[in-house]
């Protein structure tokens, strides 16, 4: 033990580190193996970095997990993964995801664009199965139609309220169709019921009033979904116990179903201090669907996910650099950095979501408590504390050096939602934006896939 303790004294003592995902190269960090201090010198911050063979091996983890499972148990369905779309619409992400052979669900009248287009480069094929969810407009049941009818033989649209049925138009063969649950929330919710999805005791009724014997409609897929996603908590099983029991009640009179949907995502690591057991977790929950699916007497389902920031989250990073320091109080020191937190990451604003949070360099430097200023002049653009702790350590900075910060996992929602190529809080542009790959183990190649937004196209946007 040092007399004087080091950044990295600190993060070993406190965490299992170095990790698989982050490791210590020359006193500078390296995420999946990237040299981000090579990164940041050639391209410069803020900086938004997305590192593409994440995506598929996030897949191939879930799928081998699930199919063990299945295997473990005996279990006579199938496994289906769906990329949630909403999560990160990019070419990029959706394109390396198809890679994978993924399925793709929608929540919106654009993504049958999207999908057209993705057809057109060949990225997927009309055999592709389609999970449609949320609360549809005209034009989202309009495109579904349009879908199905120009070859797309397995498109689900997911019912989300009893009047939806009758507004979707004529096909040539029977629409397969699913019903979403409407669960009831944790407890710190405002509210106590979801307001997506068909309430639990009406959905039996409505089936054999409105599907049994409309030759229009096939019952397909029983669709239940938990906002805070997929944990080993008594909540998530009471829920998912209530949604067996109407799939159980559901199949023994109507045998075209046979998929259950697992909607809600798996968790993603935000912390370094993360434990959450994938191949229990998976495990626990084939076993369960097969004990109550034998004990109901009724066939297993398959099982289909819905993983939106478990895909995709694990692969992004946004790079800030330290601009300056202020001593604001005999208390509190401010590191200015030169990217605001608010406009590129806005779910630590929004939601007080926290990422894992890291310096990329001056790892031998002693460390302080600190909090971290966005550039906005907006008093709600900081970050002051971690996920395992309500404070912020970093390096200190001496004369002469300049400290760079990566916030890690960030690979989901954070451009949808920060109005990625919009206009940003202040005027600030969207970051320059590059996609790494690995043609060959070790072998990274760059692409930028945007500069740094232009004062030019903000000016236009506004109308000067």
């Amino acid at each position: 033990m040092r007399s004087n303790p080091i950044y990295q004294d600190l993060i070993e003592q406190t965490f299992d580190f170095p990790q698989r995902e982050f490791t210590i190269e020359n006193n500078s960090l390296q995420f999946n193996n990237l040299p981000l201090m090579e990164i940041i010198e050639k391209y410069g911050s803020p900086l938004r970095i997305t590192y593409l063979p994440k995506i598929g091996q996030q897949i191939q983890k879930a799928r081998r997990l699930f199919n063990a499972a299945i295997a473990n148990n005996d279990y006579k369905g199938n496994y289906v993964y769906c990329y949630c779309t909403k999560s990160n619409h990019f070419s990029f992400i959706v394109e390396e995801a198809l890679k994978s052979k993924v399925n793709i669900e929608t929540s919106s009248a654009f993504d049958f664009n999207l999908i057209t287009k993705l057809e057109e480069k060949k990225k997927l094929t009309k055999d592709i199965t389609i999970v449609c969810n949320g609360f549809k407009t005209q034009s989202y049941m309009d495109n579904i139609t349009k879908a199905i009818n120009s070859g797309y033989k397995n498109v689900i649209p997911v019912l989300d309220n009893l009047d939806e049925l009758e507004k979707y138009g004529k096909t040539e063969e029977p629409i397969n169709i699913g019903m979403r649950i409407a669960a009831e929330e944790e407890p710190k919710y405002e509210f106590y019921t979801s307001r997506l999805g068909i309430r639990p005791n009406e959905i039996v009724p409505f089936y054999k009033d409105k599907i049994e014997n409309n030759p229009n409609f096939k019952l397909k897929m029983l669709h239940f979904f938990i906002d805070t996603g997929i944990k080993d908590v008594n909540y998530y099983w009471t829920e998912f116990h209530k949604s067996l029991k109407i799939y159980c009640e559901l199949k023994k009179i109507c045998p075209e179903l046979n998929c259950l949907n697992l909607g809600g995502g798996m968790p993603i690591k935000q912390s370094l201090a993360f434990d959450f057991d994938y191949e229990y977790m998976i495990n626990e929950i084939v076993t369960q669907i097969k004990t109550t699916c034998q004990q109901q007497g009724v066939e297993e389902p398959d099982i289909f996910t819905e993983f939106g920031s478990y895909t995709v989250g694990e692969s992004g990073c946004v790079i800030f650099s330290v601009l300056g320091q202020k001593k604001q109080n005999d208390r509190e020191t401010w590191y200015m950095l030169d990217g605001s937190l608010m406009n590129n990451l806005p779910d630590i604003w929004g939601l007080s979501q926290r990422f894992i949070m890291l310096p990329v360099n001056l790892w031998n430097n002693e460390y302080t408590q600190v909090n971290l200023g966005g550039i906005t002049c907006d008093v709600g653009d900081y970050y002051n504390s971690d996920a395992h702790i309500n404070q912020v350590y970093l390096p200190n900075i001496k004369e002469g050096e300049r400290l760079h910060i990566g916030f890690f996992n960030t690979g989901a929602y954070q451009d949808t939602l920060s109005g990625y190529g919009g206009i940003k809080h202040c005027l600030l542009p969207s970051p320059p934006h590059v996609l790494i790959d690995e043609k060959k183990k070790g072998e990274l190649t760059y692409k930028v896939f945007a500069d740094e937004q232009t004062a030019e196209s903000m000016l236009s946007i506004l109308g000067y």
